[in-house]
């Protein structure tokens, strides 16, 4: 069974920086594209940002670029989200998802697993 474990959520104030970790269990996942998406109450579920397997990179709007960071460490079998200046628009649940092609991409039904999320609260 392929699994999928997120890390690193929390509770932190307007400003601040957490790093999200997603490692998979019962696979290598260093040829798959990963991705990050978002979910936050009463709201869809958003695309963040992906990474293909060789590092390239895929950000949604501009609201994210340049605060979010994702990146891989195929050694560790482990992808990150780097999140500077968080802001309370940035409460959400945080899913990690892996598709069983190179190429990233922003539409989660192209994505063959999930994770079951961590939640990311940022105060103000």
């Amino acid at each position: 069974q392929v699994q999928l474990v997120e890390s690193g959520g929390g509770l932190v104030q307007a400003g601040g920086s957490l790093r999200l970790s997603c490692t998979p269990s019962g696979r290598t996942f260093s040829s798959y594209a990963m991705g990050w998406f978002r979910q936050a109450p009463g709201k869809e579920r958003e695309f963040v940002a992906a990474i293909s397997w060789s590092g390239g990179t895929l950000y949604s709007a501009d609201s994210m670029k340049g605060r979010f960071t994702i990146s891989r460490d195929n050694t560790k079998n482990t992808v990150y989200l780097q999140m500077n200046s968080l802001k309370p628009e940035d409460t959400a649940v945080y899913f990690c998802a892996a598709r069983r092609l190179v190429a990233p991409t922003s539409r989660g039904s192209e994505y063959d697993y999930w994770g079951q999320g961590t939640q990311v609260t940022v105060s103000s």
